[in-house]
């Protein structure tokens, strides 16, 4: 059983991020956008269950969960730490790679897209997971390198504003001034 060490507030206000004791999520972030995506794992459809979730995120020992606008976290922390603590870790189990969503915009041998990937990986997605949040890198068209947020900085105003300017500016000077970051 998952013990909750903290939880803390995010940025996003529609967002609070469980610090655990134990791990949920090894090796890879997990992102649920939906109830009907949240289906193939039990913690993350049993978050869902809950309602008014909107999103699930996790990575190693935290999770995030973004809440809709129908009610408050006084009334959901509660509901929501009640299948977080019931939920069973198997230490044999190791869960399934969520699927890449195809596209042909992304090529795993893209020099450039490793370039993102490298300087992401050591400079922003830290950031990003500190506040219960993440990105993925989900291709590239011509000069427009196009990401997807998630966790917590999938609904936050922030991400789209201050952080895509910092993403862009910290790309432009590392690879290439004629980039730019898009958001899909």
């Amino acid at each position: 059983m998952p013990k909750i060490a903290e939880i803390e507030y995010t940025p996003n206000p529609n967002a609070v991020k469980f610090l655990l004791k134990e791990s949920v999520a090894s090796g890879f972030p997990r992102n649920f956008t939906s109830a009907e995506i949240a289906e193939t794992d039990p913690l993350a459809k049993s978050l869902f269950d809950v309602g008014h979730v909107l999103s699930v995120y996790m990575q190693d020992k935290w999770i995030t969960v973004t809440k809709n606008d129908q009610t408050t976290w006084t009334d959901l922390l509660p509901k929501l730490a009640a299948p977080i603590r019931s939920f069973q870790v198997s230490n044999t189990q190791e869960s399934p790679a969520p699927p890449r969503i195809p596209s042909d915009l992304y090529d795993p041998n893209d020099p450039i897209l490793q370039k993102v990937q490298a300087i992401l990986n050591e400079t922003i997605l830290p950031a990003l997971a500190s506040d219960g949040g993440g990105l993925e890198v989900v291709g590239r068209h011509e000069k427009q390198i196009l990401i997807r947020y998630q966790g917590a900085c999938g609904t936050c105003p922030s991400s789209l504003t201050g952080t895509l300017a910092a993403i862009e500016n910290l790309i432009n000077q590392k690879i290439d001034p004629e980039l730019k970051v898009v958001t899909v």
